[in-house]
């Protein structure tokens, strides 16, 4: 058997074929300098829909990006065929550095974290208030995960001919959540869009909500017409909507102020494993100054907070400390209470 030194001649060495017939590995990847920026559309089995230069490209994941994700918003680094014809794929290889990621958990309890969008600006919560029920705890945890992503929040209440929402507008009246209040009449007619439609212009915001508040309906009378969703209708035993969305989709607004949003599924519960309760605390930057006596590590949702005698002092609203802890509480609540 013949054996080599340290450092043999490269003639010298005898090379083995590859028994499978493909490269050998490298830990040299490509750097794609010609790469082209896109945004991600849409996801459905590994297939990627972006937008590049005005054109709708199908793309995969580069292998060298492991098992790292893009999701609906996210800007992408894309090789390949960029023409965008039937048949043609081509190939994510960088995600960009996100500006915001809105996540959530299937329960309180599981740590798996799902994105759901990613460089958003806005977060709209669909509810509506009857047909089906309205569900503050929903709501209030879709404001945790608005606030820990950064994302402005907007309230959107449907079917206000059905139930009054005086009561529901009160409860979150001293966070002071915009709000657009809609009838099913406005909701088809168009009149519900344009006035939501003035919240959302320059921004890329995501729609969230339980099945059957009307969620799909409203995005479709704020896009182009030939990028409308097919819409489903609520159970009358279960009270309950049909899951017409089954993944998210970024929209273009229908009008000139620019903007996008992103569809995605109803959801019937909203997971807070992922938030760090001190981060909620952010969303109240008027509370921010009295918690600089309050203990190590202070969830600002317990006897020793210093917040209490704060406010009590005259420095802040009672009722914006209240409000505050109600969503700190939403991870020690059931859905249903």
């Amino acid at each position: 058997m013949r054996r080599y030194g340290k450092n043999p001649d490269e003639d010298d060495i005898r090379v083995r074929p590859n028994r499978k017939g493909n490269r050998p590995r490298t830990t040299i990847r490509p750097k794609h300098e010609d790469a082209c920026e896109g945004m991600v559309l849409t996801v459905d089995r590994g297939r990627l829909t972006c937008l590049v230069e005005g054109r709708t490209v199908t793309a995969m994941k580069a292998r060298e990006l492991g098992r790292k994700a893009a999701v609906v918003g996210d800007r992408v680094m894309i090789v390949g065929d960029l023409s965008g014809e039937k048949d043609t794929l081509a190939r994510i290889v960088r995600i960009q550095e996100r500006s915001s990621v809105l996540r959530r958990t299937a329960d309180d309890d599981d740590p798996f974290e799902r994105v759901i969008v990613a460089n958003a600006d806005q977060l709209a919560i669909v509810t509506a208030l009857a047909d089906p029920e309205p569900r503050p705890r929903l709501i209030d945890r879709c404001l945790v995960a608005a606030y820990d992503a950064g994302l402005t929040p907007l309230l959107v209440l449907t079917k206000s001919d059905l139930a009054p929402a005086d009561e529901l507008l009160e409860m979150y009246g001293a966070l002071g959540v915009p709000h657009v209040v809609t009838s099913r009449e406005e909701l088809y007619s168009g009149d519900a869009a344009d006035r939501v439609r003035t919240h959302l212009g320059g921004k890329v915001t995501a729609f969230v909500g339980h099945s059957g508040v009307g969620k799909t309906t409203l995005v479709n009378a704020l896009v182009p017409e030939d990028r409308r969703r097919i819409t489903g209708h609520v159970n009358a035993v279960t009270g309950r909507g049909r899951h017409t969305t089954t993944s998210a989709l970024a929209l273009p607004l229908a009008s000139s102020d620019g903007g996008w949003v992103i569809d995605t599924p109803g959801v019937r519960s909203f997971g807070l494993h992922h938030v760090d309760p001190s981060r909620v605390i952010l969303a109240f930057p008027d509370l921010v100054p009295g918690t600089e006596n309050c203990p190590r590590a202070c969830s600002h949702d317990e006897a020793e907070c210093a917040l209490d005698a704060w406010v009590a002092e005259g420095h802040a609203d009672p009722a914006r400390l209240y409000s505050l802890r109600r969503l700190l509480s939403t991870r020690e609540r059931h859905e249903g209470d």
